[in-house]
């Protein structure tokens, strides 16, 4: 209908100059203010011939056409923005991170949390995200429309949706566990696994696994990142997608029965948070994670060379051999003598040196 469009409104031109006399800028002028049907009336034409040829061209058949155009791009308008909201219109995204399954509860805000922790990784402030779910058939909420969050309503296992939602040019693919409280997720989430091993991208694929067992199955698979579902706290799936093998750490601190942080109190006041970190590890305690300062603040990353003035310590410790504090007062008093030792010794050798 274009072309049709752009045909007769050149006839239109060129019937005005031959028959009408007029410039080409006047036919112009004329031809398409008749097509908006402004009508300012400076020019018209005057022949009967190029009165009779303005109302077949451009009064029956132009204006026809352009409203047909009008009424199809409208009509188009509407059919996208229904297809977008339903989760049927196929983006054309690249490197972008594909979220497969929606949880069972509290998913929107799941979603939400997710999307603002990866985006505030420096590098990924505007990487599209794309979840393949059959949940929302009638929409995302708008709350997590505003996360820039979009959506294709489909299944994992379909290969349709698969494709749809542009798998092969994600840079990550997360697959989450329909219930982190039921171990039959495992299947659903396995079959779609396999899917992606066979379409050689299980190396992209970071997947929650919710019963422990399983996991051997889904490495060998070719599985990425396998992690266990902890909808609380999405910062495990942020550093297992951004940072794999980091969510490890984390994961660690939520087992009970391997690593936790405790907290001590003992006097903080003559050394530099290196020289703690360093006398803990040397007397296999544990690693120092922050201090409580005298206004009871958490300091965690302090400076390393800053000396530490605190009342607590946190440190992750084994679950299983907890350290009593006073193996602490102990690690810290050993290093306080060995730095005596170290700048005593440090000071003879540049006496000598100067000598």
């Amino acid at each position: 209908m274009i072309l049709v469009l752009l045909g007769l409104l050149a006839f239109q031109v060129c019937m005005l100059m031959v028959v009408e006399g007029m410039s080409f800028l006047e036919a112009i002028w004329l031809t398409f203010t008749t097509l908006a049907t402004v009508g300012y009336g400076d020019i018209s034409p005057v022949t009967p011939l190029g009165r009779v040829l303005t109302v077949i061209v451009m009064y029956i058949m132009a204006i026809t056409v352009l409203t047909l155009l009008v009424s199809d791009y409208i009509e188009y308008r509407f059919y996208r923005r229904e297809r977008i909201v339903t989760g049927r219109w196929r983006y054309s995204m690249k490197d972008h991170i594909v979220i497969i399954n929606t949880p069972k509860n509290g998913g929107s805000q799941y979603f939400i949390r997710l999307a603002s922790q990866i985006r505030a990784v420096p590098g990924y402030e505007s990487i599209p995200i794309q979840v393949l779910t059959r949940q929302y058939p009638d929409g995302l909420p708008s709350e997590v429309r505003d996360a820039g969050i979009v959506h294709y309503h489909g299944s994992g296992s379909d290969a349709n949706a698969m494709r749809a939602v542009n798998i092969i040019d994600a840079r990550y693919i997360i697959v989450l566990a329909p219930d982190s409280s039921d171990a039959d997720s495992d299947s659903v989430t396995f079959d779609i696994a396999h899917r992606l091993s066979e379409m050689q991208l299980a190396n992209r694929v970071t997947l929650e696994c919710v019963n422990d067992e399983n996991r051997q199955r889904f490495t060998s698979l070719g599985i990425l990142t396998v992690i266990r579902p902890v909808r609380t706290y999405p910062e495990i799936m942020v550093r297992a997608v951004i940072s794999p093998g980091s969510e490890k750490v984390l994961e660690d601190l939520f087992n009970y029965q391997h690593d936790h942080p405790h907290r001590y109190e003992l006097p903080l006041d003559d050394l530099s948070w290196a020289d703690i970190v360093s006398a803990l590890i040397r007397h296999g305690i544990g690693t120092a994670l922050a201090y409580i300062n005298a206004d009871n603040e958490v300091i965690c990353h302090p400076d390393a060379n800053k000396e530490v003035e605190g009342k607590a310590l946190i440190v992750l410790v084994k679950s299983n051999e907890t350290p009593p504090v006073e193996d602490l007062i102990d690690a810290l008093a050993r290093y306080r003598a060995f730095l005596e030792r170290y700048n005593s010794m440090k000071s003879e050798h540049d006496e000598v040196t100067d000598a």
